[in-house]
């Protein structure tokens, strides 16, 4: 046994260390074999949809029908913002200067950080902080002496983000069926009636989704980054048919200002 916190030493073993190293619960691949969660492969192709495998390698468990298509509209929300984006405009950018569709792709979502496309993450902080306490007005008050900027709440590009409202529409109805609680989605109406006339953009309403569906606040951000990547590879895969090379953040006539 090493002398830093009773681990197995390097040397000798029982000969299941190795394997013991890399143990996992998402997935058994034997020859023959590939099980997802415990599900062999070959009976969940053709039989269960994307988001819902995104659910269960999550989770380990398969959605109910309206999780899923829950899961589904948030994911679908959040494909693609153009080249407005600064991820996709990097993107758009890498598949010029020779690199492989991969490099390119990985340009984009390397950009999604604390500010670009972690706002997502960061309201469902915020609505579990009201949930919790219970008290929206307190929570808006303490965050705004801090930051007078709320994750989820106003769109620099959007007067009113068209994602919005089939979104929120969305989670009314499954609230309204008991497919989810509804506590969340009414922490996120308290806080815009708060800070009117500022309204939710596409990272609350998705917070409310992830938020009212059971996902932890990192996986929001997660999430937000597999739903993007789609976008980024359509992107990549625009430009890279364009015929461009060393594609500059702006065009070549327009030369930056002199300071």
């Amino acid at each position: 046994m090493s002398d830093q916190g009773g681990a197995v030493n390097d040397q000798g073993g029982d000969g299941n260390e190795a394997a013991d190293w890399w143990a996992t619960a998402v997935s058994r691949i034997e020859p023959d074999v590939i099980e997802l969660r415990g599900r062999p492969v070959q009976d969940l192709i053709g039989r269960i949809g994307f988001a819902e495998m995104v659910w269960l390698m999550l989770r380990g468990e398969r959605p109910d029908p309206r999780g899923a298509a829950l899961l589904e509209a948030a994911l679908v929300s959040s494909v693609d913002h153009g080249p407005h984006a600064p991820s996709i405009a990097a993107a758009r950018m890498a598949a010029t200067c020779g690199v492989g569709l991969n490099n390119a792709v990985a340009t984009g979502v390397n950009l999604l950080g604390d500010v670009h496309g972690g706002a997502g993450e960061q309201c469902v902080g915020l609505l579990e902080e009201v949930v919790r306490e219970g008290d929206a007005a307190a929570v808006v008050a303490r965050r705004r002496a801090r930051d007078k900027y709320l994750p989820g709440f106003g769109h620099r590009f959007h007067t009113r983000d068209p994602r919005r409202d089939p979104l929120l529409r969305l989670v009314a109805e499954a609230v309204a069926d008991g497919v989810v609680p509804g506590a969340y989605l009414r922490a996120a109406i308290e806080v815009e009636r708060l800070i009117e006339p500022i309204p939710m953009n596409i990272d609350g309403a998705t917070a409310v989704v992830y938020a009212e569906l059971g996902f932890p606040a990192p996986l929001a951000r997660g999430l937000f980054v597999l739903s993007r990547s789609v976008g980024i590879l359509a992107h990549v895969w625009e430009e890279s048919g364009q015929g461009r090379r060393n594609k500059g953040p702006i065009p070549p006539s327009i030369l930056p200002t002199w300071l």
